[in-house]
């Protein structure tokens, strides 16, 4: 309990490394990689007469609750989540601290626990209250590591003009560690201490700032400069790993992929965010924007399309954090997703999403800067019209025969020589395929053990419980893979069937 009454703010972290986080429609509550937002700081009150209770207020002043509603019909998990103060049940935003060791459990009114789903959706992601879970796969989803939150009045502050490196930096080297300890002398204000992890770890993001003359706090030179890219930048072009680039359709909606850089649907405006030194948004060639809408790619997927809009109000689903790792980019959401560049077969092939991040290199961007703001120096790259040599199109933006259509497409369609193409199909919970002569879906693996496969499958479909199955060819029956893959990476065709069939 005392882990509690001696912060005045917490985070609350899960066992799948995310936060709980409260959504900006001040109802909802989910969980979210994006440990530097104050939406994932909760104020601590001790609950009246209650010496063991406590609740927890979101940044909407909003209560964390425990409801009597289902989440799914049929299912013993409850909802949690926002409600406002001075309700009727308020017992229902009480919460019990459990502490058999590092990390807490938080039990709730009614003798359940607050949980952090995994799994597929809708769970992924998903915050509940429910009973103890039996299974050893789920016993740990109601475990939530606490971390203390110093002055979290500055956390508003510190998102707003914070560097998307601040989280992609989040697990600070031992040859900069002497500079924060002085900085936190400094001013204590935008850190945080992670109580029941190890304080070195990446799950333990640390906002990186450094004192001004006045005073105030500023990011660090080299944060500014890695996102002083965008901002001297008056259009780009972005290049995925598939060596294709982000193109708007020519229906002004959809957003695809190719290969002709040159094309003046490769070109995308930048525009900074007023009030957000870390936003931005990207504008096509039509005027419209790349937007992040709600609308699932493909049912029972977890990818959502992004599409070109023009809203009359520019919204967060228009801006993007760009977050550099390496020599690339990603583009976050301001909902925590990334950008991502699919491959494989129809429908994923050429086709754009945002999706929840993972290991795959399909959300690495190499940006071009195609074009400057005047007078921020000379340009860094050729003008668009000609691209440099080593990227330029497979074939001239000039008409081309067909023939020369049909053999870029055949091309592309052939699987790079790194690794090899695995198709797979997804069963239900009694291991049947729905449609087998539907089109499969692809990945492409460069591991050579059946645990590897496994994983890899796991992160690419979102689903953590599940067997990778091959079919006897002479009975057509299901088997689980348990040795070594075939050699000389070899295509094969596989079925995932969720383990607890």
């Amino acid at each position: 309990m005392e882990l509690f009454t001696k912060s005045s703010a917490v985070r609350l972290r899960s066992c799948h490394e995310k936060y709980l986080f409260a959504v900006d429609d001040e109802k909802t509550v989910r969980q979210s990689s994006d440990g530097t937002s104050r939406q994932s700081v909760w104020t601590v009150e001790m609950v009246p007469r209650k010496p063991n209770f406590i609740r927890l207020k979101s940044c909407y002043g909003k209560y964390l609750t425990a409801s009597d509603s289902s989440f799914l019909l049929g299912m013993t998990g409850q909802r949690v989540i926002q409600t406002p103060p001075f309700r009727q049940a308020e017992h229902e935003s009480d919460w019990e601290p459990i502490r058999d060791d590092l990390p807490v459990k938080l039990m709730s009114w009614n003798g359940k626990y607050l949980r952090g789903n995994g799994g597929s959706p809708p769970w992924k992601n998903s915050v509940t209250h429910d009973r103890e879970p039996n299974m050893a796969a789920t016993k740990k989803w109601i475990l939530w590591t606490v971390e203390t939150v110093e002055c979290p009045e500055k956390v508003s502050f510190a998102d707003r003009f914070s560097s998307p490196a601040s989280s992609f930096n989040s697990s600070v080297s031992s040859d900069e560690s002497n500079h924060e300890s002085t900085v936190k002398k400094s001013s204590s204000c935008g850190s945080s201490n992670s109580i029941g992890s190890d304080p070195g770890s990446v799950s333990s993001p640390k906002l990186m700032f450094t004192p001004t003359m006045s005073g105030t706090l500023s990011p660090k030179p080299t944060e500014y400069q890695q996102m002083e890219f965008f901002h001297n930048a008056k259009a780009v072009r972005m290049r995925n790993v598939h060596e294709k680039y982000l193109m708007a359709d020519e229906d002004e909606e959809t957003v695809t992929q190719d290969r002709t850089g040159s094309d003046k649907r490769a070109r995308w405006t930048v525009e900074p965010v007023r009030g957000s030194f870390e936003v931005i948004r990207l504008r096509s060639c039509y005027g419209n924007y790349l937007t992040a809408s709600n609308e699932r790619f493909l049912l029972g997927a977890t990818g959502r399309k992004v599409v070109l809009s023009k809203p009359n109000r520019l919204g967060s689903s228009v801006e993007w954090e760009p977050v550099r790792e390496g020599s690339k980019v990603k583009l976050r959401t301001r909902y925590g997703n990334f950008l991502r560049a699919n491959g494989g077969l129809p429908p994923w092939r050429n086709s754009a999403t945002h999706d929840s991040p993972h290991s795959s290199d399909s959300f690495l961007w190499d940006v071009d800067l195609i074009e400057i703001l005047a007078g921020t120096g000379p340009p860094a790259l050729a003008p668009m019209t000609t691209p440099a040599p080593h990227r330029k199109p497979s074939s001239p933006p000039m008409s081309r025969t067909s023939s020369e259509k049909y053999v870029e497409e055949l091309t592309e369609s052939l699987p790079k020589s790194e690794g090899r193409v695995i198709y797979y199909h997804i069963a239900d919970v009694e291991g049947h395929v729905e449609d087998e002569s539907a089109v499969e879906y692809a990945l492409t693996f460069k591991g050579n053990s059946v645990e590897q496969l496994t994983q890899a499958l796991r992160e690419e479909t979102s689903m953590d419980d599940v067997v990778v199955c091959t079919r006897n060819p002479l009975n057509g029956k299901l088997f689980p893979l348990r040795l070594q893959l075939p050699p000389n990476n070899g295509t094969m065709h596989v079925v995932l069937v969720p383990s607890t069939t």
